[in-house]
């Protein structure tokens, strides 16, 4: 049990049914009057963020949600498999389950799987990942005052900005929280 007193940032707790985490807390004193806790609070299932606030005696059932590293093994339909690598069993995953940032992830890359009570509701990427350029227009030098970019399909799919130089069947990082080109591999 957590009591609303004790509300830090990322705890996980059940309330009517539902799974929420904090986001941002704040503990209110006012002059007058009983003091309350005032929250942004996400549903870890569905990602709707809501304010709440709180009497500091709340109480409400811890909940714990699972994540464990995975490897993303083939796609089938609107599914997505993923194998657990300490026993080797494949976890079919519903491609509503996955965020936008899953189109930066190819076959045999390890992502976290977020699940609560053994329902999957979440898959989080990795944070950095190495692709390929599959496609881009040729860039050409000093026809920019600035860092200028060009849009370059990945090997994935996914399509990002990346700098002028950077030609086809290059190998690029990209930070997947935000789909941004970082460096060349």
């Amino acid at each position: 049990m957590v009591t609303a007193g004790d509300f830090k940032n990322g705890v996980t707790f059940e309330m009517d049914g539902k799974v929420y985490s904090i986001i941002e807390f704040q503990h209110v004193k006012p002059g007058k009057g009983a003091a309350f806790v005032r929250t942004k609070i996400r549903d870890v299932i569905n990602g709707s963020v809501t304010e709440k606030t709180f009497s500091p005696t709340d109480k409400y059932p811890t909940a714990y949600i699972e994540r464990k590293d995975m490897e993303y093994s083939y796609s089938d339909g609107g599914l997505y498999y993923f194998m657990d690598q300490e026993t080797y069993d494949m976890v079919p995953v519903d491609a509503a389950n996955l965020s936008d940032n899953f189109k930066f992830v190819k076959e045999n890359m390890v992502c976290k799987i977020l699940s609560y009570k053994g329902n999957v509701f979440g898959v989080e990427p990795p944070t950095f990942v190495t692709l390929q350029v599959t496609k881009t227009d040729p860039g050409f030098a000093g026809n920019t005052a600035t860092n200028a970019t060009k849009p370059a399909t990945v090997e994935t799919g996914a399509e990002i900005k990346v700098p002028l130089f950077i030609d086809e069947g290059e190998m690029i990082n990209i930070d997947t929280r935000t789909g941004e080109y970082l460096s060349r591999a």
